[in-house]
């Protein structure tokens, strides 16, 4: 629904009624279409805030009404809304698809060696290097090197 550049007419009309209306406390609150126009555009391109061009007003601005806006659940209705709206009209599809381009081989798919390394043996020269290192640090290595989870020993 929503496009790259800045809202339409009739996407402006579907989420006006959804956003939150000035408290009138803090003055008046700048125009929330040229809020939400800034705001996508930053999300478009991946700009900083204050690269954000001049014509969706001051970029604090923005940037605060975007903050304000994620904590406190607007973003979330407006995008159950729309969702909710696409969907009625079918212009959603849900399944997922996924080619073999992005999803990356496991290590033993590759070719990677199958059986598992031997576990390591800890001499006692080593042993006394790890204690000055600090007997913590030695604790942890052990105890790493021993879960079969927490992947291949180190040799």
């Amino acid at each position: 629904m929503l496009s790259r550049g800045d809202l339409t007419v009739d996407e402006w009309a579907v989420l006006e009624p959804l956003l939150p209306l000035s408290n009138n406390r803090c003055g008046r609150w700048r125009d929330h279409r040229q809020v939400i126009n800034g705001i996508i555009h930053r999300l478009g391109t991946s700009c900083q805030w204050r690269e954000l061009p001049e014509r969706f007003g001051p970029w604090q601005t923005v940037h605060k009404r975007h903050l304000l806006w994620s904590a406190d659940g607007t973003w979330e209705r407006l995008l159950q809304h729309v969702q909710a709206a696409a969907d009625a009209s079918g212009d959603i599809d849900w399944g997922i698809y996924i080619d073999s381009t992005s999803v990356r081989a496991h290590q033993h798919a590759a070719g990677a060696r199958k059986d598992s390394p031997p576990a390591p043996t800890v001499s006692k020269g080593a042993l006394h290097r790890a204690v000055r290192r600090s007997l913590l640090a030695f604790l942890e290595e052990a105890v790493r090197s021993a879960r079969p989870s927490a992947g291949p020993a180190a040799v």
